[in-house]
């Protein structure tokens, strides 16, 4: 079995390349990925074992390379994305090339190809808020409220079309916030931030008045389940993917838990800003079983693996 990684040395690729290495029928990854945010510690990542990993740099708006690395592949995971933390609404332009248009021509790609399943991992962001007091599930109608949103629910448009094709099993995953540790960790995700300014500084930085409800999913729970995803008899079609909903005031005081000298710094006290909360017994569920952590234990997991603690 032949995979295919877009965006596959990024955060999210980096622990999917480790979960893939140990599964004996996976016999090539072939992780393809233009480095345009200039990160390289995927490529010092020596725990990734194995010698079935290939690398090459490319960009989905490349169709002819695509095209050319997409030959004899069976499954496509495509985590190419131009990200939202901090800021959403920055360059709409290059989050339109990039999420909308770039996963329109991975899509026309693997229509031309031998491609069995592809996986297309998308945003919360595209339901855009659910409102205080109320959860969000796959039938909720969209409505993104940021260009990143925007652009993800646009790409998403043209991952459906596969959905209908039987010849293709395709799955559109919409993530809940990642975090935890790896060697290419993202520090602009807020649990992550959090954690480094916690373990380095004894102080986090909280903006608006800390009620706002985010949904999060843990990076090693979210490339397990994603990992096993096609392998299982998982029906083609639109999963939601959450550990738990925590409000921004929650994740802080189980920091200070751990860390009880920890101080907390407000920006903005007095903005409220908006919830998104989803339904934390996803319909994915049914298909992949839920691994079950309490959130501190998860949280002083991260906290311990950082270099001096």
């Amino acid at each position: 079995m032949k995979v295919l990684i877009t965006g596959g040395a990024g955060y999210l690729g980096t622990e999917l390349v480790k979960k893939l290495v140990q599964i004996p029928k996976v016999k090539e990854i072939v992780v393809y990925d233009n480095l345009s945010k200039g990160i390289y510690n995927f490529f010092l990542c020596t725990c990734i074992g194995g010698d079935n990993i290939r690398f090459v740099q490319g960009d989905i708006l490349d169709t002819r390379k695509l095209k050319k690395e997409l030959k004899g592949v069976d499954i496509v995971f495509n985590l190419a994305a131009k990200i939202a933390s901090p800021y959403a609404d920055a360059d709409p332009h290059l989050y339109e090339q990039i999420n909308h248009w770039g996963t329109a021509e991975l899509t026309y790609a693997i229509e031309e190809s031998d491609v069995k399943k592809f996986v297309h991992v998308s945003s919360l962001s595209v339901y855009g808020a659910s409102g205080k007091g109320k959860v969000i599930t796959e039938n909720t109608k969209l409505n993104p409220r940021t260009n990143y949103g925007i652009s993800k629910m646009r790409g998403e448009g043209f991952v459906e079309r596969l959905i209908k094709d039987k010849n293709i099993d395709t799955y559109i995953v919409r993530l809940g916030n990642v975090y935890g540790f790896n060697q290419t960790m993202r520090f602009d995700a807020v649990i992550n931030r959090f954690a480094f300014e916690a373990n380095f500084l004894k102080k986090i930085s909280i903006h608006g008045d800390g009620q706002q409800i985010r949904s999060f999913i843990e990076i090693d729970k979210a490339a397990k389940y994603l990992t096993q995803l096609p392998l299982v008899d998982v029906p083609p079609g639109i999963y939601n993917m959450v550990d738990a909903n925590k409000s921004i005031m929650d994740i802080a005081l189980t920091f200070k838990d751990l860390i009880p000298e920890l101080e907390m710094q407000f920006i903005n006290q007095h903005l409220q800003l908006r919830h998104l909360a989803v339904e934390e017994d996803c319909k994915i569920y049914k298909y992949i079983p839920k691994v079950t952590t309490p959130f501190k234990d998860d949280l002083f997991t991260m906290l311990n693996q950082f270099a001096f603690h």
